[in-house]
C-alpha cells in the first residue's frame, strides 16, 4: 500500500482496566470489573486486573517504547473509580496528578491522546445504585465528564465518550460481562438506552465546556453476514442480528431513534426501554468524528448443525491458526455501511483493530524472540482494504492498532494475547515480538 495521507494518525490503543494495575492503590476505589473478577469462574485462571500491565508505575517505559516503534498517537481511557471513587462528588487528587503525568508524558514524547471517557469499567458504587439501569447515569457521567473536560481539555485533542457500548449490554442482559446482572433483553436494552442518554450529556457538557479539542463516540461493527445467502431464514437471522447490534446505536446517533425492525422486535419480546420526550434529540447531536472499532465480521446460519468451519470458508474466509476467522475486507465493508447507510460525514478513525495470536516463543543467539506471523498478516490484510476505502474517498484520519502489551483481557484473563510486546505480570523489561518489528519497518514507509 502507498503511503496515506500527511497528517494521518498511527497510534496504539489500550484501556485502563486492562493495564493500570495499582487497582487499590492512591484513593481508587473498585470497578465493577473488580468485582466481578472476584467472583470465582467469571475471568479464565481467576485472572483480574489488579496487577495488569502496571502502567500506572511504568508508563513512561511504555510510552517511549510506542513512540520508538514511530506510533504517533495513543489512545487510553481513564479509570472514573481512580478519579471519583464514589462515582460522583469528592475529586482524588491523587488519580487526577497520575493522568496529568502520564498525558504530560505523552505530549513530551510527540504522542497525540486520545482519549476515552468510559471504557466498561464503571465504579462499583454506582453500579450498587442500579448503575446503567438507573436513568439518573447520564448526570453521573455528565459530572465526570465536565471534570475531565475542565481538568484535560487544554491539552487532549480527541475525546470519546464511550468504547464499544455493546459491552454494557452485554454486562446487564446475559451477565456474560461485568457487572454480570441477567436482567435479559429487556434490562440490556434499558442499560443501552441509558447510556445514550449518558453520551448525550456528555457531548452537551463538552460543548458547554467551549475546549478546542473533538469529540465523538467508538462503536464496534461486526457485521453479520448469512452463511447462505438465498437462504432466507439465513438472510433474516444476519439482518436481526445486525438490528440488535451496531445498528442499535448508529440508528439513535446518526438518525434519530431505534429503527422500525428494532423496535418492533423490541415490543414484540416486551423490552422496549422507557424513552421520554427529548430523549433522541439528546443521543443525535452533531459528533466531530466516529471512531471505528472493527476486528472481523459474523457468519450466521439458521441450522446450527450447518454452523462449521467449511461453511464460513464457503462464505468467502479463511482461518488465522488462533482459530478466528480471517476476513481483513471487514473492516471496507463497515467504513461503507457507515457512509452509505448512515450518512457519516465527519472524520473516522479506527480506533481498534488487532487479533490474538499463537505466539511462538525462541531463543535464537542466546536471545529470547517472539514469532507472531499471523498477527502480522492479519495487520497486512486490514490495512490494504483500509487503504482501498481511502482511495474511494472515505475520509479516514487514523489507525490505533490494537494493542502494545498483552494485558488483562476481561473474561479471557491474560492467556488470550492481543499484544505486539509482551513484558512479565505486574511490570518488567518489554520483549518486542515480530509484529512490533514489522511495524517498526512499516510506519516508515508512511513517513513523509
Amino acid at each position: 500500500m502507498n503511503a496515506l495521507p500527511k497528517d494521518f494518525l498511527w497510534g496504539v490503543a489500550t484501556a485502563a482496566g486492562q493495564i493500570e494495575g495499582a487497582a487499590a492503590e492512591d484513593g481508587r476505589a473498585p470497578s465493577i470489573w473488580d468485582a466481578f473478577a472476584a467472583i470465582p469462574g467469571k475471568i479464565a485462571g481467576g485472572d483480574t486486573p489488579a496487577l495488569a500491565c502496571d502502567y500506572y508505575h511504568r508508563y513512561p517505559q511504555h510510552l517511549a517504547a510506542i513512540r520508538e516503534l514511530g506510533f504517533q498517537g495513543f489512545r487510553f481511557s481513564f479509570s472514573w473509580s481512580r478519579l471519583l471513587p464514589d462515582g460522583v462528588g469528592a475529586v482524588n487528587q491523587k488519580g487526577l496528578d497520575f493522568y496529568k503525568r502520564t498525558i504530560d508524558e505523552m505530549l513530551r514524547l510527540g504522542l497525540t491522546p486520545n482519549a476515552t471517557l468510559y471504557h466498561w469499567d464503571l465504579p462499583q458504587a454506582l453500579d450498587d445504585r442500579g448503575g446503567f439501569l438507573n436513568r439518573d447515569i447520564a448526570a453521573w457521567f455528565g459530572e465526570y465528564a465536565s471534570l475531565l473536560f475542565k481538568e484535560f481539555g487544554d491539552v487532549v485533542p480527541l475525546w470519546s465518550t464511550f468504547n464499544e457500548p455493546i459491552a454494557t449490554y452485554v454486562g446487564y442482559g446475559p451477565g456474560w460481562f461485568a457487572p454480570g446482572r441477567t436482567g435479559g433483553e429487556r434490562d440490556g436494552r434499558i442499560a443501552n438506552h441509558h447510556l445514550l442518554l449518558a453520551h448525550g450529556e456528555a457531548v452537551r457538557r463538552f460543548r458547554e465546556s467551549g475546549r478546542d479539542g473533538k469529540i465523538g463516540i467508538v462503536v464496534d461493527v461486526w457485521h453479520h453476514h448469512p452463511a447462505r445467502p438465498n437462504h432466507p431464514e439465513d438472510v433474516a437471522l444476519a439482518e436481526l442480528e445486525n438490528e440488535k447490534a451496531y445498528r442499535s446505536y448508529l440508528h439513535p446517533l446518526f438518525k434519530g431513534g431505534y429503527s422500525p425492525a428494532l423496535t418492533d422486535w423490541m415490543e414484540q419480546n416486551d423490552c422496549s426501554p422507557v424513552v421520554r420526550d427529548g430523549d433522541f434529540e439528546k443521543i443525535r447531536q452533531p459528533l466531530d468524528f466516529f471512531g471505528l472499532n472493527c476486528y472481523n465480521r459474523v457468519v450466521d446460519c439458521a441450522d446450527r448443525s450447518l454452523v462449521t468451519r467449511e461453511l464460513a470458508e464457503h462464505a468467502g474466509g479463511n482461518f488465522l491458526d488462533n482459530g478466528t476467522e480471517y476476513y481483513p475486507r471487514a473492516v471496507y465493508d463497515a467504513l461503507h455501511i457507515l457512509t452509505e447507510e448512515y450518512g457519516v460525514d465527519i472524520p473516522i478513525y479506527i480506533t481498534e483493530n488487532g487479533t490474538h495470536a499463537v505466539d511462538t516463543v525462541v531463543e535464537e543467539n542466546g536471545v529470547r524472540a517472539i514469532h507472531d506471523t499471523t498477527r502480522i498478516r492479519y495487520f497486512q490484510g486490514f490495512l490494504e482494504w483500509l487503504s482501498k476505502a481511502i482511495d474511494e474517498g472515505i475520509d479516514v484520519r487514523g489507525y490505533f492498532a490494537w494493542t502494545f502489551l498483552d494485558n488483562f483481557e476481561w473474561t479471557a484473563g491474560y492467556g488470550t494475547r492481543f499484544g505486539m510486546a509482551t513484558a512479565p505480570l505486574g511490570g518488567g523489561d518489554i520483549l518486542l515480538k515480530d509484529s512490533a518489528l514489522w511495524w517498526k519497518e512499516f510506519l516508515k514507509t508512511q513517513q513523509r
